[in-house]
């Protein structure tokens, strides 16, 4: 039987904050606190980034003493920083802030994957993109970084917890010969990533920069859709050789897309082409040809901004079928007129030399 939730804030209440404000459950340090069923236990510890030095040893103190208790299984604890609760004299200053966006070691170049709005099947695109370019020969590698949405751990068949040999740095998981990472590995399916900002952006930092990638040769990112703190934090933080745009060929979608577009030109992040999804039908017992969405219209944008179009993927229920099966359709049916379309991207970016 597993430990309940209140033996474990019980435990906590017992681990004395350093700032001197009680305990560390009291101070508001311990954050999106979940218990299994299968005993595993998983927290965020909010702290201030100057701060973080300090806290290692509480880290350390309440992993110890979780373990020890009966009906815990595994322990997960992820430190992100929360500036705004720092005083003033104790935010650390601009200048020592690493400048301008970095280099993850041993990843050779960072494609974002994008779409103005949801629902248009960036995510789908993602993992068949991914597993076209493993096809290719490619080491790669998948970030989910859709916090709010996390799809790859099912669009890839993957399933279990990370593994984390000391304690700091994270396994990622691999399938399809796709390197992955995503928070809805850390999550129970269906329980609700509720986050605020620096959350989301210590998160994506540390899923980026403490996950043992390996050696790739491109690592995906399935960014979320819009234009807030996930997109900004990646370009701001990681060198981002450049973006795919997804969309379907309705107004309504090419509208958020737009606004997409401009957001990486303003993060100074080169649109690598646009994707159209979506882009017409055929029906599997008459074999009529109908554009559900319109067609032509990421088409239209696309020469509109000069960029290439990659791709109109077509809408098709294998395609849905395959990823929610866990093998997207590039590899489970590769020859199929659906994957075609995902393969014929990845070559295309391949003999470009952007993937």
């Amino acid at each position: 039987m597993s430990a309940s939730r209140d033996t474990v804030l019980e435990t906590l209440k017992k681990i004395a904050d350093p700032s001197g404000s009680g305990d560390i459950v009291g101070a508001g340090v311990v954050r999106a606190l979940n218990v299994d069923e299968t005993g595993s236990v998983r927290f965020v510890m909010e702290i201030a980034p100057q701060r973080a030095s300090a806290y290692e040893a509480i880290k350390a103190q309440a992993e110890t003493a979780l373990k020890a208790l009966p009906g815990v299984s595994a322990v997960s604890i992820v430190m992100t920083g929360h500036t705004e609760k720092a005083p003033p004299e104790l935010r650390p200053r601009k200048a020592a802030e690493p400048t301008g966006p970095q280099k993850i070691p041993g990843i050779d170049r960072i494609i974002a994957i994008a779409s103005g709005k949801g629902g248009v099947g960036k995510s789908t695109v993602s993992a068949n993109l991914a597993c076209a370019l493993a096809a290719q020969g490619r080491r790669v590698g998948l970030l989910d970084a859709d916090v709010y949405g996390p799809s790859q751990p099912r669009m890839l068949g993957v399933s279990g917890r990370p593994a984390s040999p000391d304690g700091k740095t994270i396994l990622p998981m691999r399938n399809h010969g796709v390197t992955m990472m995503s928070i809805g590995l850390m999550t129970n399916e269906d329980q609700a990533v509720v986050w605020r900002g620096p959350m989301l952006m210590g998160a994506l930092q540390q899923m980026m920069n403490q996950v043992q990638w390996g050696a790739l040769d491109v690592l995906l990112v399935d960014l979320p859709p819009g234009t807030g703190d996930v997109q900004m934090t990646l370009a701001q933080k990681a060198q981002v050789d450049g973006a795919i745009i997804v969309s379907t060929p309705q107004d309504v979608a090419l509208l958020d897309a737009r606004k997409g577009i401009d957001m990486f030109n303003q993060l100074k992040v080169p649109i690598i082409g646009m994707i159209e999804n979506m882009s017409t039908h055929i029906c599997s017992n008459c074999g009529h040809e109908e554009h559900v969405f319109g067609h032509g219209g990421v088409a239209a944008e696309a020469a509109k901004l000069g960029v290439p179009l990659l791709a109109e993927v077509p809408l098709h229920l294998q395609i849905r079928l395959a990823s929610d099966g866990g093998a997207p359709i590039a590899v489970s049916q590769p020859d199929s007129p659906q994957a075609k379309a995902f393969h014929d991207i990845a070559a295309a970016l391949v003999a470009r030399g952007v993937a």
